[in-house]
């Protein structure tokens, strides 16, 4: 087991979602507020990097992490980012 990286290591690929934002938008695109909707640089980096980048833009983010193809609900919610993982970070095995 040895040389493996825990969760906070693991590199990811990131697709953020806020609220209804489905599209791909550049980091400076912001919402009427003036307000950061979209973090296309955190694409690659472990979650808790990614958390903290979220995090220094928008500190009220209530941030959610689930496996690529999670069904969500459609709701609106200005707070709610979502990071979508799909990489494995350990070596599976029985026992």
């Amino acid at each position: 087991m040895g040389g493996q990286k825990g969760p906070a290591a693991i590199m990811v690929g990131v697709l953020l979602i806020l609220g209804l934002a489905t599209a791909a938008m550049s980091s400076s695109e912001k919402v009427a507020t003036g307000e950061k909707t979209s973090w296309p640089e955190v694409v690659g980096l472990s979650v808790e990097e990614a958390k903290k980048i979220i995090l220094k833009d928008k500190p009220e983010a209530d941030i959610v992490v689930l496996p690529v193809g999670t069904m969500v609900t459609m709701e609106h919610n200005p707070q709610r980012v979502r990071i979508f993982v799909d990489t494995v970070d350990e070596t599976p095995y029985a026992g």
